[in-house]
């Protein structure tokens, strides 16, 4: 150990009691700081990956839409084409309409998905969201007929006021010429299962009927008017994007869930960044509080310094042992606020102590999920700013002349 060190680690714990006391309190600065901004950078990397996970458990990966609003005929083909290609593990066909839907006590305005249950199963997580009844289209049997099913999300279930085997009537006007006085298309169903994404948006206003139904209601012959695929590696949607236009040959519009979604996480992102920067001043007002304690530091200790420079000390070593104080205070700080910040974490996750309205975030609580790397960048970003905040005061007491003390 040099001696440097060893004084600066005797002056830490040495001092008149204001200046003790102003070290503390500097610590627990730098301690809020960096627990502070570690903490809503988890919360926020929580929040992303929480959403982004429900998103995509509902609308996969990549998604192909046809041209200019028109049918995809061919979609068999177009199947089989995409689940031959490295890195897609599943691929399903869907149609994506408004419809109006009636209960016996309630109507409304809702998003009608028909699907094809076994490849919709392996693409998409709605078969794990079920949370009442089964994941099936299949009622039973009423005179002989097999009765069609419905899955519907809880918050449109409890909006309707229905329940397992209860009926439900779908009204559409899709593909009718509304000038000649159509009437709508009506399909009657039974509830056989109710779903819950956690995502406020869906569970209020998504139900899932099957692909042939969804074709006869929605008038649009034997086509689809989407496809949606699922990768074995989410990130790999942009890279291949490209690739498979130029595969189908630019005859469809093909989206990865970056672009899907892209206002949603844009949103995310630049509010993690604004609040960062926000909770960062509070590191910036204890590097203001270390300038001040090394400051009286260096007043209550010139004698000390005299008698070190007489000594031999170098002004070099003088500024060493003042910023390897800044320097502890730091250490200490950082890792006292990274404990604090994952202890919070892991409580958050553990009781959900923080709750949100799901009606405008999407999820019910929020979510910690914690990166070292977010951790290192916020621990190094305040050991750069108390070593700055150290060079103040420890040129000052580098400059103190050994006569001026003496004389004093």
């Amino acid at each position: 150990m040099s001696f440097e060190t060893f004084i600066a680690r005797r002056y830490f714990g040495s001092g008149r009691f204001f200046v003790s006391v102003s070290t503390w309190i500097t610590i627990i600065g730098v301690t809020l700081g960096v627990a502070t901004v570690c903490f809503v950078t988890s919360m926020h990397n929580g929040f992303e990956s929480e959403i982004r996970s429900r998103l995509l458990g509902t609308s996969s990966h990549i998604s192909i839409f046809p041209f200019r609003g028109s049918y995809i005929t061919d979609y068999r083909e177009l199947v089989s084409e995409l689940e031959r290609l490295d890195h897609v593990t599943a691929v399903s066909p869907f149609i994506f309409y408004k419809a109006a839907i009636s209960s016996s006590s309630a109507g409304d305005g809702i998003i009608v998905r028909g699907i094809d249950l076994e490849k919709e199963r392996n693409t998409a997580s709605i078969e794990q969201d079920i949370k009442a009844g089964v994941y099936s289209f299949n009622a039973g049997t009423q005179g002989g007929d097999t009765v069609r099913g419905m899955l519907i999300g809880d918050g449109l279930a409890e909006r309707l006021g229905v329940y397992l085997g209860d009926p439900l009537v779908l009204y559409s006007l899709q593909g009718e010429d509304l000038r000649s006085g159509a009437r709508p298309r009506v399909a009657k169903f039974l509830v056989t299962g109710i779903f819950e994404t956690g995502l406020y948006e869906f569970d209020g206003s998504m139900a899932y009927i099957s692909l042939p139904e969804a074709q006869d209601l929605f008038k649009t012959g034997d086509a689809v008017t989407a496809v949606h695929m699922k990768l074995d590696d989410i990130y790999l949607a942009e890279k291949l994007t490209p690739r498979i236009d130029s595969l189908l040959g630019f005859r469809y519009d093909v989206v990865p869930w970056t672009i899907l979604h892209k206002n949603l996480f844009s949103w995310i992102a630049i509010e993690k960044l604004a609040l960062s920067i926000g909770f960062s001043l509070i590191v910036l007002v204890a590097a203001f509080s270390i300038i001040s304690t090394l400051v009286m530091l260096t007043m209550e200790k010139r004698s000390e310094i005299g008698i070190l420079k007489t000594f031999g000390a170098v002004p070099a070593s003088i500024r060493k042992i003042f910023v390897y104080k800044g320097l502890t205070i730091a250490t200490v700080g950082v890792v006292s606020g990274w404990a604090i910040s994952l202890a919070a974490g892991f409580a958050q996750n553990r009781w959900k102590l923080v709750s949100l309205p799901p009606d405008i975030y999407f999820i019910s609580y929020v979510p910690i999920e914690s990166h070292i790397l977010d951790y290192l960048v916020a621990g190094g970003v305040t050991f750069v700013i108390c070593f700055l905040a150290a060079l103040i005061p420890s040129q000052q007491a580098a400059r103190l002349s050994v006569i001026d003390v003496l004389r004093q």
